[in-house]
C-alpha cells in the first residue's frame, strides 16, 4: 500500500520531477525594470525560493496591450526573454523548477498603459469598479472597448508567442492565467461577459476563448507542461458569476479533454473562504489531472488536502513571499515563520522582497 502523500513527498508532474509538493504561487511584486524587463533583484528573489517543488512565476504579459500595472514583467520582447533567462538559470542552478505565468489583463488597465493611449479591451464594454495604480498615481478604471470577434485570434496568437518566448528563455513549462478578473476570467464569468456571439451566453461559449488560448499554448509546449489557473469565487477586480459551479465545472471538463498538465485553483479555506460549497470539489470530479490547491493553506491544512485527495500539490503565496526557505521551515514544524510586510508587496527595492531572513542553523 502506498504511503499517504504529504507536502514533502516527491511528485511527477508529467515529465517534470518535483522534489516536494510545495508550490510557490504566482505573486505580482512590481519589481521589473524599464521596458518590463526582469531585473537583477528578481533573479535574487526567485533564486532564494528555489527549494519549492515548483515555482510559478509572477504573471507576465504576452503583449503591450496586456499590461495593467507599472513594473510587471513581460514575455514579448527579446530584452524580456533575456532577463527571464537569468532568473531561470539561477533557479535551475539551485535545483529548482519554474513555470512562467502567461497574462493579459483585459479591462484591468488604463489608456496611459496602452499602446498609443488606446482603451483597454474586454469581452464586453463593462468597467471594473474602483481604481488602479498607474505611472501617474491612482486612476479610475475606464469603460473598456469590447473586442470584435475578428480580433480574438490575434490575442490567442499573442499567448502562443508568449509561450514560444517562455520556451526560448528556458522555463520548465507555462501556466495560463485564467483567474483574478483578468482577460480570460472576464470571458469566463457572466458579470463581465455579456456577449451574444459565439464567445458569450452559455458556459460552453464563455469557455471558448480559454479553450482556444490553451490549444494554442499546447501547440508550443505539448499538453503536460501547460497549466491553467482558475479563481471561481474570487471577487477581486469586480468579478462574480451567477453559477460558478456550472461555469467552472464546464471549464474543468474542457481542460480535462485537452489533457493539460494541471489546474491551479484559488478557492480559499478557513476564514478567507467564500460562502457556500467550495467549487474545488466540483472541479476535482470533472478534471482528472493534477490539481494544485491555493487559498490560505498552511502546513497542517496543506497536508490534509493532500491526504484527503482533494489536491495533488498545494501552493503558497504570502507565506512564500515572507519565508524564502518555506519548505525548510515546514520541515521543522512550521512554527518559526516570518510575517509578511504588506506595505512592501508591490514595488520598491529589496526591502520586503529579498531581505526576509532565512532560518539559522
Amino acid at each position: 500500500m502506498s504511503e499517504t502523500p504529504n507536502l514533502f513527498s516527491p511528485y511527477r508532474l508529467g515529465p517534470v520531477e518535483l522534489k516536494n509538493r510545495i508550490v510557490m504561487a504566482p505573486m505580482t511584486r512590481n519589481r521589473a525594470g524599464q521596458g518590463n524587463v526582469p531585473s537583477p533583484l528578481m533573479v535574487t528573489y526567485y533564486e532564494q525560493r528555489a527549494s519549492a517543488g515548483l515555482i510559478v512565476s509572477e504573471a507576465s504579459q504576452v503583449s503591450q496591450q496586456g499590461v495593467g500595472y507599472p513594473g510587471t514583467p513581460g514575455i514579448h520582447t527579446p530584452e524580456q526573454v533575456a532577463g527571464w533567462k537569468k532568473v531561470i538559470e539561477a533557479v535551475h542552478a539551485k535545483g529548482g523548477k519554474i513555470f512562467l505565468q502567461l497574462w493579459h489583463v483585459g479591462r484591468i488597465s488604463h489608456p496611459s498603459l496602452q499602446p498609443e493611449g488606446g482603451l483597454p479591451v474586454a469581452p464586453s464594454a463593462i468597467a471594473a469598479q474602483g481604481q488602479l495604480f498607474t505611472f501617474t498615481g491612482m486612476q479610475d478604471f475606464v469603460v473598456p472597448r469590447a473586442l470584435d470577434a475578428k480580433e480574438i485570434p490575434g490575442i490567442v496568437s499573442d499567448f502562443a508567442d508568449g509561450a514560444r518566448h517562455a520556451k526560448a528563455a528556458g522555463f520548465d513549462g507555462v501556466e495560463i492565467h485564467a483567474a483574478s478578473g483578468y482577460l480570460i476570467d472576464q470571458f469566463l464569468r457572466d458579470c463581465a461577459n455579456q456577449r451574444t456571439d459565439a464567445y458569450g451566453g452559455s458556459p460552453q461559449n464563455r469557455v471558448r476563448f480559454l479553450r482556444e488560448v490553451t490549444e494554442a499554448v499546447i501547440g508550443v509546449w505539448g499538453t503536460e507542461r501547460v497549466g491553467v489557473r482558475f479563481s471561481p469565487v474570487s471577487d477581486f477586480n469586480s468579478m462574480a458569476d451567477s453559477n460558478p459551479d456550472s461555469t467552472f465545472g464546464y471549464a474543468a471538463e474542457a481542460m480535462n479533454q485537452l489533457k493539460i498538465g494541471y489546474l491551479h485553483v484559488v478557492d480559499p479555506i478557513g476564514a478567507e473562504a467564500a460562502p457556500g460549497p467550495r467549487v474545488t470539489r466540483t472541479i476535482r470530479t470533472r478534471y482528472r489531472g493534477t490539481l494544485i490547491a491555493n487559498g490560505s493553506y498552511d502546513l497542517q491544512t496543506g497536508n490534509a488536502a493532500l491526504a484527503s485527495g482533494e489536491a495533488d500539490l498545494v501552493s503558497f503565496g504570502a507565506l512564500f513571499l515572507a519565508n524564502p526557505d518555506l519548505p525548510e521551515r515546514f520541515a521543522r514544524g512550521g512554527k518559526q515563520l516570518n510575517s509578511p510586510d504588506r506595505p512592501t508587496y508591490y514595488g520598491g527595492d529589496q526591502h520586503g522582497y529579498t531581505d526576509y531572513p532565512f532560518l539559522q542553523g
